[in-house]
């Protein structure tokens, strides 16, 4: 069982930064891809930003520029760095990751979340 533990979240007034982690518990299967979502109230839970198991990584438009998506290989960790933070970036923000098992299976697995606030 894959177990994601991020951290890093709280409160931040506009303008400021946050840095979040996102560290998996190690597996003997593939990773596909890992990523960051965040999930507003009332809203859908959108992607923040992707990184593939090539390192190749993506961040969506509403913060291109802003957030920079990184990761430690050695420490299995996942980084989401929040600069000029807005108020519209509030949300709980999840940590996922998809590993590829040996018969090819694909299986999903989620953080438990960590609150952003920005005022």
């Amino acid at each position: 069982q894959v177990q994601l533990v991020e951290s890093g979240g709280g409160s931040v007034q506009a303008g400021g930064s946050l840095t979040l982690s996102c560290t998996a518990s190690q597996s003997t299967y593939r990773s596909i891809c890992m990523a960051w979502f965040r999930q507003a109230p009332g809203s859908q839970r959108e992607t923040v930003a992707t990184v593939d198991s090539n390192g190749v990584t993506k961040v969506a438009g509403s913060v291109k520029g802003r957030f920079t998506l990184s990761k430690d290989n050695a420490k299995n960790t996942l980084y989401l760095r929040m600069d000029n933070l807005k108020p519209e970036d509030t949300a709980k923000y999840y940590c996922a990751q998809m590993l590829s098992d040996n018969a090819g299976i694909v299986t999903g697995y989620w953080g438990q979340g960590t609150q952003v606030t920005v005022s």
